[in-house]
């Protein structure tokens, strides 16, 4: 175990202890992983253990912090239920549920889509994305459900990147989303193009940046109103990405003034909308705890055979309910 030290300066005095901490590793460690380590007793000032990350510095204290050695960052295999769509010898397409980790990594080494994988595939998944992501071609966030394309190829792996970083601009792949926005927007159909990099005050976050600023990166969504709620509290709205940026959907909804619903994130501000319900659809919405955000469309051409494939899934229950509540019209089928 490797073991950190640190005396607090004059200037330094007054601090928090995670924040003086942040300072004093540089980066190098992320300040929620701190916040975890203090409380997990693994920081001692003046040779007492410290849980508190408030706990204010005093000149001259000493301080030590404990890092564990890191977990095995090799994924297992795990027994985990998948929805798969389809598979063949070169590739395999599942229905992520919301909540499921795509790959392991910090705070998620198991329970992910990777580990159900490497169960139900064996060894058979391309080994291009590396231990941790095998197989990953694109992603989905943890609490955004839908179809995700998985190759068993190195062939498939090469096949489906480069379908995937053309974004389908050149017509082999297609990928939509439906998702459920706070309000109105203003036109029926619209583009928003606007550029996205790190936001300022979190680094997990993702904010619309000026075009020129060093981590500025093109992002361009497409969106349409399937429909609208009759009091216009909330409509249901499909999205095409020109790009596949972090957040992308999330950002740039959010941006235009109609966040996700359920995205405490981007649109924690807008959950007072839903006063506005009867007492039974308020309480739908409340315990809505994830962004209202579904992949529903993949399509994409074969990486070995060429054929064109086609997937549709269908809103997962929570998110036809939360329709229902806040009185949007939604079409469940869906059409391979």
């Amino acid at each position: 175990m490797e073991t950190r030290r640190f005396v607090v300066s004059d200037a330094e005095a007054g601090e928090r202890l995670d924040a003086f901490l942040a300072r004093a590793v540089a980066g190098d460690i992320s300040r929620s992983r701190l916040k975890a380590l203090i409380e997990a007793g693994e920081v001692t000032v003046d040779s007492a253990v410290q849980t508190s990350p408030k706990r204010k510095m005093a000149a001259g204290d000493a301080v030590a912090l404990a890092l564990p050695e890191p977990e095995d960052p090799e994924p297992q295999a795990e027994a985990i239920t998948l929805a798969i769509v389809y598979e063949d010898a070169d590739l395999v397409v599942v229905d992520k549920p919301a909540g499921l980790v795509v790959h392991p990594g910090p705070g998620n080494w198991t329970g992910t889509l990777v580990n159900a994988l490497l169960f139900h595939c064996g060894d058979t998944l391309s080994g291009i994305g590396g231990v941790r992501r095998p197989g990953i071609v694109h992603r989905l966030d943890k609490d955004t459900s839908g179809l995700i394309v998985v190759a068993k190829t190195d062939a498939a792996h090469r096949g489906l990147a480069e379908q995937f970083a053309a974004h389908g601009r050149d017509g082999r792949l297609r990928r939509a989303y439906r998702a459920l926005v706070w309000g109105r927007p203003p036109r029926q159909s619209g583009r928003v193009d606007a550029p996205l990099g790190r936001a300022a005050n979190d680094r997990l976050k993702r904010s619309v940046v000026p075009a020129g600023r060093a981590d500025a990166r093109e992002a361009v969504t497409h969106y349409s109103v399937l429909d609208t709620a009759a009091d216009a509290l909330a409509s249901l709205v499909e999205c095409r990405l020109e790009t596949g940026r972090t957040h992308q959907i999330r950002v740039h909804m959010a941006h235009i003034g109609h966040p996700l619903v359920g995205d405490d994130v981007y649109g924690a501000g807008f959950r007072t909308k839903a006063e506005r319900l009867e007492p039974e659809e308020r309480a739908v919405v409340a315990g809505f705890r994830r962004q209202a955000l579904h992949a529903f469309e993949l399509g994409f051409e074969h990486p070995v055979s060429g054929e064109a494939m086609h997937f549709r899934s269908a809103l997962p229950t929570d998110m036809m309910e939360l329709c229902r509540a806040l009185g949007v019209t939604f079409h469940s089928t869906a059409a391979a």
